[in-house]
């Protein structure tokens, strides 16, 4: 099983093949991952532990454990824990590539941006 540590947390890929790919994401409280879009696949988001604030589009709101939302291909969006216990979701990926280059970071409380602000 593909697991990856990042500042804000960590990822585990729960079940992977062509179309999906299903990922269990832990976010540390008070962390949030980059301001990003994906080219090639839209994401479903399933809280089924603490509270996530998230970003899509223009639209920023709370979804609640047992809640989802859905991050559609080519949309600005952002993941936050503004809670004070880890924030866990279930991500469910689906697209025609669902490789993890496959993103475009436009903020990042880490400096992990190519050129902030650009694009």
């Amino acid at each position: 099983m593909e697991r990856g540590e990042r500042p804000w947390g960590t990822y585990t890929v729960l079940e992977e093949n062509k179309s999906y790919k299903i990922k269990r994401i832990e976010v540390l409280p008070g962390k949030r991952l980059s301001l990003q879009k994906h080219h090639h696949r839209s994401e479903h988001w399933i809280v089924v532990s603490g509270t996530a604030k998230v970003t899509c589009g223009e639209n920023e709101f709370m979804v609640n454990i047992n809640e989802s939302t859905f991050i559609p291909i080519g949309e600005n969006h952002r993941l936050e824990n503004p809670g004070m216990i880890p924030l866990v979701i279930i991500e469910v990926q689906s697209g025609e590539y669902l490789g993890e280059d496959d993103i475009v970071r436009f903020q990042d409380d880490f400096n992990r941006c190519e050129a902030e602000g650009s694009e």
